[in-house]
């Protein structure tokens, strides 16, 4: 946990352009965009991977979507729509292992996305 990023920007001893933040998660811009909206949304708890929720976490989940509605319609994309994407474990394409979800809009999105 100590090297993991997403804690160090939680901890704040990394900077971000934070766009959300509760006593839950925190929400930042990513530093490489894939949609002129694209935010991640992360538990404050450092869990590694989808695999890793708990019934004594899973409450995270739904705040996590109910932040991601939140700043949809702050950013203005919640009419027209925008994607969430969770990915997990190497094959998923997780490159962090942190838990997060993609909040991607603003553009229309194709399918599949990989």
């Amino acid at each position: 946990m100590s090297e993991c990023i997403f804690c160090k920007i939680v901890n704040k001893e990394v900077p971000s352009n934070i766009v959300y933040e509760d006593d839950l998660v925190v929400a930042f811009r990513d530093i490489n965009p894939q949609a002129p909206v694209h935010i991640l949304i992360v538990p404050k708890e450092h869990i590694p991977t989808l695999l890793d929720v708990t019934e004594e976490n899973k409450h995270l989940i739904s705040r996590a979507y109910m932040v991601a509605k939140e700043i949809a319609k702050k950013e203005g994309i919640d009419e027209k729509g925008y994607r969430i994407v969770t990915n997990c474990g190497k094959d998923g394409g997780q490159t962090v292992y942190h838990l997060h979800f993609h909040l991607l809009g603003g553009r229309f999105m194709t399918w599949p996305p990989g």
